[in-house]
């Protein structure tokens, strides 16, 4: 769909506070999907299966989002 919003991993990591190894991991564990590739081929993501992903690891690891400073 062209309107939804697509993120590189290095995005993804710093929309979800957590590192760029993390990302590649949650791709790795099937947490993940890569949708698409952008022009420079680098893995897309969907926001929402970004969101997802985070939010799965997130209560499995008992990880917090702190506020934006």
């Amino acid at each position: 769909m062209e309107d939804e919003l697509w993120l590189t991993a290095r995005e993804a990591a710093d929309l979800t506070g957590v590192s760029l190894q993390t990302i590649y991991s949650w791709e790795r564990r099937g947490h993940l999907k890569v949708e698409d590739l952008d022009h420079r081929g680098h893995k897309l993501f969907r926001h929402l299966s970004v969101a997802k992903a985070e939010k799965a690891t997130r209560a499995k690891a008992k990880r917090v989002l702190a506020p934006a400073s």
